[in-house]
């Protein structure tokens, strides 16, 4: 069996709890900053592989230590057609991951955040594990045809919300309010706040693209 790939990025929203973003992090994983996403590593005393970005986020003399500190550098131009997140994520799948953790993906500004949401239904990615990681809280994209499985906790949450079209052909196990082959329509409620009753759940999905919240009560790993 091929050893997994796994790709930990810090970007530069905000990170609301150290102690689980700490937690995370294994000394096998790849490490990749995106700009001011370097604040987060040395905030939690992380030294970052690569750092990637236009470093309009993050002050020079934080860029010259992780430089001498020997993460690589690669600059890229202010005026640019990608996020500095987006060209992390790029850097990554260049290298081979197959399986990434976004840190600080959310945040105060409401475009990023909604442009790094929507980045888990880049096309490039279709074939890679990544979920956005923040406290209690998980995020990830289910594609149909495809299923996820969820291990939790009895009283987790989790929200299931189409994006791009309608998602149908959705059929769930172990939760308080199953689905059985139905549709939830795009920009409807009705699958945010379901229930988790056993320690696994299934998510399938037929046609479409769900992103799939889970907020644990114990946090994640």
């Amino acid at each position: 069996m091929l050893r997994s790939i796994r790709t930990v990025i810090f970007a530069n929203g905000e990170l609301q709890d150290l102690d689980a973003a700490r937690a995370v992090v294994q000394p096998t994983d790849t490490i990749i900053a995106a700009d001011g996403g370097a604040k987060h590593c040395l905030a939690l005393g992380v030294l970052p592989h690569i750092l990637i970005g236009d470093f309009d986020s993050l002050a020079p003399t934080d860029l010259t230590a992780l430089e001498a500190a020997g993460t690589r550098i690669i600059r890229h131009p202010a005026r640019k057609d990608q996020t500095d997140l987006e060209l992390a994520l790029d850097f990554a799948l260049t290298g081979g991951a197959d399986d990434i953790i976004v840190l600080g993906a959310l945040g105060g500004r409401w475009d990023q955040t909604l442009a790094n949401l929507l980045l888990l239904a880049w096309p490039a990615l279709s074939s890679t594990r990544i979920r956005l990681l923040d406290g209690t809280q998980e995020i990830s994209l289910l594609r149909g045809p495809g299923e996820l499985t969820f291990a939790g906790t009895a009283g987790d949450t989790i929200s299931l919300i189409p994006v791009g079209g309608d998602a149908s052909g959705i059929t769930t196990s172990g939760l308080e309010y199953p689905l059985s082959g139905e549709t939830l329509n795009f920009g409807s409620t009705r699958g945010i706040s379901n229930v988790m009753i056993e320690p696994q759940v299934t998510v399938a999905l037929t046609k479409g693209l769900l992103i799939c919240v889970t907020i644990r009560v114990n946090g994640f790993t």
